[in-house]
């Protein structure tokens, strides 16, 4: 069965940093494009950015420049590097391995809270 298992999460103070991992295990994992996405209370889901096996990344407007992606194809890692953190970064944080609609996975998600 494959997993996605994030961690790092946790209650930071406003322009603070936190750094989410997500470990996959059971995939290929260089043959998957790997996603943040997070999800606000009353909010839908989000993405936040992607990174390709090349290591190619893609933000979401919101976090550019604060947040910073990176992959790690031998230890089957994902990182998700915030920096400059703002309240309104609050939500759970999901990772996601997606290489087409049959093989997309989603991890439990990890809870940040940046408080003002």
């Amino acid at each position: 069965q494959v997993q996605l298992v994030e961690s790092g999460g946790g209650l930071v103070q406003a322009g603070g940093s936190l750094t989410l991992s997500c470990v996959a295990s059971r995939i290929i994992f260089s043959h998957y494009v790997m996603g943040w996405y997070r999800q606000a209370p009353g909010k839908q889901r989000e993405l936040v950015a992607t990174i390709t096996s090349g290591g190619g990344a893609n933000y979401a407007d919101s976090v550019k420049g604060r947040f910073t992606t990176s992959r790690d194809n031998v230890k089957s890692t994902v990182y998700l590097h915030m920096n400059s953190l703002k309240p309104e970064d609050t939500a759970v944080y999901y990772c996601n391995a997606r290489i087409n609609t049959f093989f997309d996975y989603w991890g439990q998600g990890t809870q940040v809270t940046v408080s003002s």
